[in-house]
């Protein structure tokens, strides 16, 4: 895998402009990221288009069901050589098991945790009697461990904690914001629907192994300047 640990968020509606905005930051970072959105519009001819750009493809599906379903899911996706795939831990141990049991030899299988859109008041609200994203990140950062997963999606703020207990844990880091003035042009430092967000770099030297970047870049005025400033920061 490309030793940048930058994976671009394309979370665009038209597959041409995904296409084009990642061809022209290709060289900046280290794959790509594919969630809903996309897969939804694009499907699997959508993955084959981007996969014909020569990085690895990180698919965020965050998969979601019984565990039958789920493997069935990760079996279906073989086809499109995903290196990395999340699946939900709020799934359970079981569902996760099997998923890391269907997915592809070379793929990497990690748990969302706690949404980085989330805070305390948004727990509680859905009956999650530790309403602290922390406790709830590093409780099912250790569930997924113990299902056999490589790794977990966290924000920024628990990626140390987690990364001290599961030394060779595969970190996935986003709700990442570059510090003020790196990106070049002011749409990617908001921090748009993120609630608990970190820098780059701060999300690295705390143990983050992959860093998904989208908006700072995508919704830059230059784009490949903005890749290329956080390239430098790491």
């Amino acid at each position: 895998m490309n030793h940048n640990p930058v994976y671009l968020a394309l979370d665009l509606p038209r597959l041409d402009a995904a296409e084009a905005l990642a061809r022209k930051v290709a060289g900046h970072i280290g794959g790509i990221k594919l969630g809903l959105e996309f897969f939804c519009a694009h499907g699997h001819h959508g993955v084959h288009e981007l996969h014909k750009i020569g990085l690895p493809i990180f698919l965020d599906l965050k998969l979601h069901d019984i565990p039958n379903t789920v493997a069935g899911a990760m079996q279906a996706i073989h086809v499109l050589q995903p290196s990395i795939v999340t699946v939900h831990a709020a799934g359970g141990r079981a569902m996760m098991e099997d998923a890391k049991a269907a997915a592809g030899e070379n793929c990497k299988v990690v748990a969302v945790t706690v949404l980085t859109s989330l805070d305390g008041d948004d727990l509680a609200a859905i009956g999650v009697s530790a309403a602290d994203p922390h406790a709830q990140a590093l409780r099912l950062a250790e569930l997924a461990h113990s299902a056999g997963l490589d790794g977990i999606v966290c924000s920024g703020h628990e990626v140390g904690a987690v990364h001290s207990q599961w030394k060779d844990g595969y970190f996935v880091v986003p709700g990442l914001r570059p510090a003020e003035g790196r990106a070049n042009g002011s749409a990617g430092n908001g921090k748009g629907d993120q609630k608990r967000i970190v820098s780059p770099r701060e999300a690295r030297d705390a143990g983050a192994s992959v860093l998904v970047i989208g908006r700072p870049i995508s919704r830059a005025e230059d784009p490949l300047a903005a890749a290329r400033a956080i390239e430098a920061t790491l």
